[in-house]
């Protein structure tokens, strides 16, 4: 190797400036988690339907949706449908079983006043914007809702016909 290459160092100068990002970085980082200054809070929007659901599985490949005060049937999923309900279940019951957690508690489906759904996991508190995953999986959710359906002809349309 060339002489160059061998006796290649870095200023002290630098390494201590970059050590000082470094700190910085992480110095921040730590400050606004532990104090919350300069953390954003978004207020959520006011709930106008809200029904606490519980769901379970069954032998023969059913998911079974209870209406939790009385553990009436809302809807039962077979094999092969509406697989974006049967996808997110399973990831809120994997983030139970790390917590601990049973499939007791319910989980809370709600609309808000601005046309967004919520699913929470009241145990973990986990909370999934259902509107982020695109019209047809939200209507999957809407659907257990005891109101009207989100795209179904009981809607009114922007210019007031239905």
């Amino acid at each position: 190797m060339s002489e160059a290459a061998e006796n290649f160092t870095v200023p002290k100068g630098a390494l201590i400036g970059a050590a000082a990002i470094v700190l910085f970085a992480i110095g921040a980082g730590a400050t606004v988690r532990l104090t919350g200054y300069g953390h954003s809070h978004m207020t959520p929007p006011a709930v106008v339907e809200s029904v606490d659901l519980t769901f379970e599985d069954s032998p023969n490949g059913l998911v079974n949706i209870y209406r939790a005060a009385d553990h009436s049937l809302v809807r039962s999923i077979h094999p092969g449908e509406s697989g974006f309900v049967r996808v997110a279940m399973r990831g809120l019951a994997r983030e139970r079983m790390l917590a601990g957690v049973g499939s007791a508690p319910p989980f809370v489906l709600a609309r808000h006043s601005n046309g967004q759904y919520t699913l929470t996991d009241t145990a973990t508190r986990k909370v999934l914007d259902l509107n982020a995953f695109g019209a047809d999986n939200l209507r999957a959710f809407s659907q257990l809702m005891p109101g009207p359906t989100v795209g179904t002809a009981n809607e009114k349309h922007k210019d007031g016909s239905q």
